[in-house]
This record gives structure tokens, sequence and C-alpha cells, in this order.
């Protein structure tokens, strides 16, 4: 009997050059897969994420997807929303609506629309806050062996489906400079519910971008280690400048990915007309083809 096989995608995203963002694997035509048979995949292909494109059960949605890091299921991420969307373009779909997606995940249904050159944004979710209690200033001052974190922005803890404790430091040359300490890290988050930081410094107005970001994952199902350019944090940010009345105008930018040699761009523009906030960035493709199932 000859093996099963799917369509597949590997693509890169938050970059236009291959190589410089943030990889995602996308596994098509999922319907007949379970859940150990998705991890089993995303443990195989050892990115962050690994998604699979499943039929809708909601009725607007264009298509339904399931992300998995290679230790568990996510209800939603950021780079994997824009890299599915872009390799299901890609592939041929036509949205249901001209310039606009509708995706359907763990964390319910998710907005998507086209920016201009191609690159695509997505409407960040609601999200829950849980500001970190003052007794644990000193203890997060050490894990990230920094004393350049600006406490007049109190870190919090963001949950938007990927949990993230969102940290400023004074500028982007000290959000590059952080060398953080694991095991003390791992305790500070984890007092907000959280399995990483997410943390950003300001650019000189002639900088890069406006923001530089780092984000350091130290379990659960984030995993461990630095992801190269991540949606969901980049959300978790947008929304915290917003509440914490920080936002520097109706449009900013992000560079991540810096200290580990990538180059991820990330857009982020606020619709307050709406109440939403556009999390955006190009995607390429890298890997075109097909997936052998056993």
């Amino acid at each position: 009997m000859s093996a099963r096989t799917v369509r597949f995608k590997q693509v890169d995203v938050f970059t236009a050059v291959p190589f410089k963002g943030n990889p995602l694997a996308v596994v098509f035509d999922a319907d007949g897969l379970d859940d150990a048979q998705m991890q089993a995949i995303a443990r195989w292909t050892n990115l962050s994420e690994t998604t699979f494109l499943v039929k809708p059960s909601e009725p607007a949605a264009d298509y339904h997807v399931r992300i998995f890091t290679t230790h568990g299921e996510l209800p939603f991420a950021g780079h994997p929303t824009l890299g599915t969307a872009h390799a299901l373009l890609e592939s041929g779909y036509q949205p249901k609506v001209p310039g606009k997606l509708l995706q359907q995940c763990g964390a319910g249904l998710v907005e998507l629309r086209a920016q201009e050159g191609g690159a695509w944004a997505f409407a960040a979710p609601p999200a829950r806050v849980t500001p970190l209690l003052a007794d644990w200033y000193a203890t997060l001052a050490e894990a990230l062996q920094s004393d350049a974190i600006d406490f007049t922005a109190p870190p919090c803890g963001i949950d938007n489906g990927a949990p993230w404790l969102v940290v400023r430091v004074k500028s982007a040359a000290a959000c590059l400079a952080i060398k953080p300490d694991a095991d003390t890290l791992a305790r500070v988050v984890e007092a907000v519910g959280t399995h990483g930081v997410a943390v950003y410094g300001p650019h000189d107005a002639d900088g890069p971008a406006t923001f530089e970001v780092r984000c350091l994952m130290v379990g659960g199902n984030l995993g461990v280690g630095e992801d190269p350019v991540t949606g969901s944090a980049n959300a978790a940010l947008a929304g915290l400048l917003s509440a914490q009345q920080r936002r520097p105008g109706l449009a900013y930018t992000v560079r991540q990915g810096t200290a580990i040699g990538r180059a991820g761009q990330v857009s982020v523009s606020y619709d307050d007309a709406a109440g939403k906030t556009w999390i955006g960035g190009a995607s390429v493709t890298v890997v075109d083809g097909t997936f052998r199932l056993p």
C-alpha cells in the first residue's frame, strides 16, 4: 500500500527574505490526523510551531487552523496565523471576502486583512492582563541581569492565547544586552502564569524601528530558548502600550531576532474607531511540496 501524502509548505514569517524571520511548517488536508499524529509531526519538524489546516466548523470562517509547538497545542499564536494565511492563499485559496480572511482557531475567530505589498495583518485577540507584583521586581532584574528595566511601565503578564510577561527596558541597546538567568526567570514568569518574557526597548528616533523586542521562553508549551519573531508577544505589547498610555502613535514598527541573527519586521497599527489592533508582516515560502505520513 502506498504511503499517504499531504500538501506541505515551510514558510518564513515576518520577513520577505528567506532565513531571516520565524519559520513555520504548514500541513494541509489534516482532517484525517488525530491529536497524537499532529503532535508527533510537530515534534519532528522541530520548529517553534507547526500548523494543521482542517475544515472549519464555523460557517463564516475561511479555514480552521490547529497550532502545535513541540510540546503541545496553543489556542492562538501570531506568526502561525500569518504564515498559515500566506500558505493557504499561495495554494490558490480565494477568500470569502476579498482582502480579508476569518481564521477559526482555539481562541475563536481571528480576523486578517491584506496590507500593501502582499503582506497580511491579524487583529489582536482579547487578552487577560495580570500585573507582576512589585515584590518580584528585584528578582526580575536579577533574572534578566539588567539594571535598565523601566518600572514606570509596570511589567504585566498578557495572555492572548500564548502567555508572555511583557517588560520594558530603557533602550534598544539594553534589550539586546540582556543575558537571562533561565532558572530565575522561570520563577518570575510563573508568578503571572506565563512561560516566557517579552522584553522591549525603544530605538532612537533615527533607528531601524520604533522598538527592539526579544522573546525568551522558559518552558511550558512555548518551549525553551529565544523566539525569532513573535506575533502573539507583539500583540500583547501593543495592547499593554495602550493600557499604559504609552503608544508612540497610531502606528509603529518592531525589529526582533537581532540577537540570534534574524531580521524580523513587525508592523503595528491601531484602529480606535473599530477597537482593533492590527499586527502585520510579510511571509515568504521556503519549502513547497508534500509531507509523507506513516
